[in-house]
């Protein structure tokens, strides 16, 4: 991998494809002019290929945009990937397109007080649903889940998902970044290999949300059966068990 460098302290990469409807949200959020003001940090787009209005939303709300100049459609570790590649910050932030900061200060500012300066490499934290779409089964599920990949963590197992990874630069590059033969479980199969190199920070303090859109489509049950078949596939064999991942919007 070769990486671009110009001094910056925080470089937020947005995997995105065909996210015009819950995107907004989070370009909104981080482009709040007290927050840009107070933090440096630069927001880069990594397209796959949007066919819908993603791109147009982008254009004046991020500061790069990538597209995907391969002929195949990527997944999102090649898109992750592709996105590193050009940021400049010395930290690099991974948030998905259909999430939004529990509160982008404390963000900012709990990184800058227990992450930053610290020996710490990696950082993730709890996610939840949208608290407008939320219901009791939502609450339950990713209560179980939020406390599993906490004491995983704990304990020196290295988990994080995708929706809020954040890796200090030369250790993403280091490491070699996402496994691209990963369709599904790239993000704890990248957290594996962070923590044989040290600690990861798991906070519960600083959360984000998500949307439900999956779980709605498939049910919690085939979606965690899918998570756990691709686990155990990636674990044991170094790519997931899907090629593909399946497009929810």
């Amino acid at each position: 991998m070769v990486f671009l460098s110009d001094k910056l302290k925080y470089s937020i990469i947005i995997p995105t494809l065909n996210e015009e409807a819950l995107l907004p949200k989070l370009l909104n959020q981080l482009n709040d002019k007290k927050l840009r003001s107070s933090y440096e940090f630069e927001i880069i787009i990594s397209d796959g290929g949007s066919k819908d209005k993603t791109l147009e939303i982008s254009r004046n709300l991020v500061d790069k945009i990538i597209l995907n100049q391969d002929q195949v459609s990527q997944n999102i570790a090649a898109g992750r990937n592709i996105g590193a590649k050009s940021a400049s910050g010395e930290i690099l932030i991974f948030l998905n397109g259909d999430v939004i900061l529990n509160d982008a200060f404390y963000f900012f500012d709990y990184l800058e007080k227990h992450f930053n300066y610290s020996n710490y490499l990696a950082f993730t934290c709890d996610v939840w649903i949208y608290p407008e779409e939320e219901k009791f089964s939502d609450k339950i599920y990713h209560t179980i889940y939020n406390n599993y990949f906490g004491t995983l963590n704990y304990i020196g197992v290295g988990m994080g998902r995708g929706e809020c990874q954040v890796i200090r630069r030369d250790v993403f590059i280091e490491v070699g970044g996402y496994n691209e033969k990963c369709a599904a479980g790239e993000d704890f199969e990248l957290f594996k290999r962070i923590r044989k190199m040290g600690k990861i920070l798991f906070s519960k303090n600083v959360f984000v949300f998500e949307s439900p859109r999956r779980f709605r489509r498939f049910g919690y049950a085939k979606v965690t059966l899918s998570w756990m078949v691709n686990s155990f596939s990636v674990i044991f064999k170094k790519r997931s068990m899907l090629t593909e991942w399946e497009q929810v919007r």
